[in-house]
This record gives structure tokens, sequence and C-alpha cells, in this order.
């Protein structure tokens, strides 16, 4: 494996000498794309496609060696630094692996991860979580944190009741002109779902993209049915989609 990626590595960097698209990149230039790698991850798990997941994982160790690569250029770090920090990392968070720590569960690693993050300098419990992060996803990770150290709901009943009256305050300002008063409600209600899905152990990113491909696939059934018996969809009446649309929910049954 060693040979195959010091080729990789002798490739990325002849890429970068040579190509023109590839001289003009920063690291800058490169963080939308490399986002993207991410969610094409995401995509070929979800699809449990392994031969997609394995170009997938590929492209993003192509980003991480490239970034490097840029670096190194700039006197700013090398791809020896970068493995020379995770691994670091990953002992030093793993005390109970490395050392004679003693952890019996994920929920007492995942709060002895959080601890040995304050000794790297953090200063609030709450660091770390990028603002760049999907919104639900960023809410979740946030509670989580707050959780290990305890600020956090008893149950998921206790949690329930706060959504219901969040969606009491929502329904109350969306009877009013009050736009930013409509929306600051909306989202305590979007956040308090959030803290709901953490307890019956439902990831809401995950749920919601699932939610939101399935309305893709029901849509795109009722254009293809419209379309095949002739019809233009902007004529088609709500009944017409609708019968379509619960059509298009049996067959996934």
């Amino acid at each position: 494996m060693s040979a195959e990626f010091d080729k990789f590595v002798d490739i990325v960097k002849e890429v970068r000498m040579k190509c023109p698209w590839d001289k003009e990149q920063t690291h800058a230039s490169l963080r939308h794309s490399f986002l993207e790698e991410a969610y094409e991850v995401i995509e070929s798990i979800e699809k449990n496609d392994m031969t997609e997941f394995t170009k997938e994982l590929g492209d993003i160790l192509l980003h991480v060696v490239l970034q490097a690569a840029i670096a190194e250029e700039e006197h700013e770090f090398t791809l020896n630094d970068v493995l020379r920090e995770i691994s670091e990392k990953l002992v030093r968070r793993h005390p109970h692996v490395f050392g004679d720590a003693v952890i019996g569960t994920s929920a007492e690693q995942k709060k002895q991860w959080e601890q040995v993050k304050l000794t790297e300098g953090r200063v609030s419990i709450i660091d770390g979580v990028p603002q760049h992060l999907p919104s639900l996803q960023r809410a979740q990770r946030l509670q989580e944190k707050a959780s290990q150290i305890g600020f956090d709901w008893k149950s998921k009943e206790e949690v329930w009741k706060k959504v219901e009256e969040e969606l009491a305050e929502f329904r109350e300002a969306a009877d009013t002109q009050d736009a930013k008063k409509i929306e600051d409600e909306f989202g305590d209600l979007l956040f308090t779902l959030v803290n709901y899905a953490r307890f019956i152990h439902v990831h809401p990113e995950d749920a919601l993209r699932g939610t939101t491909n399935k309305f893709v696939r029901r849509f795109r059934h009722i254009e293809a049915e419209l379309k095949k018996a002739g019809k233009d969809i902007h004529a088609a009446s709500l009944e017409e989609m609708d019968l379509l649309w619960d059509e298009a929910k049996a067959l996934e049954r």
C-alpha cells in the first residue's frame, strides 16, 4: 500500500506542475469542490454502491494530497505534517487504546473525546462545530456537545412537550405580519425537533434528505406518467397529480 500511495502522491504533484488548471488552484479555489466531493461520498454510501464509493473516496484523497502539495509549495506545511498531526491526534484522543484509561461504552468515549479536545486549546465545549455545516446537522452537533456536560433534557417526553410549546408559539406568530418573529419561531421549532430526533436516535439531516429524495422520485413519476399520457403538466389538475402521487407511493411499498 505504501508504494501505491507514494506513486499516487507523485502523480498528483506532476499534475500540479504540468496541468494549467491544476497549477492555478489555491486552497480557497478548491474548497467548494471539496465539499461537493464529500456529498458524493455520502450519496454513494446511501446507494450502497461500493464501486462508486471507492472512486469517491479516491476523489477525497486527491483533494487532501493536492491541498498538501499546494501548502508545501507555499512553505506552509507538508503531507508528512498532515499525517503526523492526525496520527498524534488519534493516539491522544484514544487513551483507552494507546494508554491505561478504561472506557466501557461509546458514550463514555464521546465524553472523554470532548474532554481531551479542551486540553488541545479549545475554549468552549461547543467549539469545533463548523459554521458551514448544514443547519440541521450543526444543530444536532451543538446539542450533542452540550449534552456531554449534562446540559440536556432528561427524557424524550420532556422534549416533546417543548416541541408542542414551540409549535403553538410558531402558529401564533404565523398569524401576525411580523416576518422576523415568524422566522425566529420557526427556527425554534426546528431546533427543538432536532433535539427530539436526537432522543429517538434519528439523524435529522439524513431523515430530511431521505424525505426530499422521496419527494423527487414521486414527483418525477407524476411528470413521467403525464408525459406518457400526452398531457402537459402545467395543464394537469391537482386531483390528477394527487392520484399519480398516490400511485407512486403504492409502487414503493
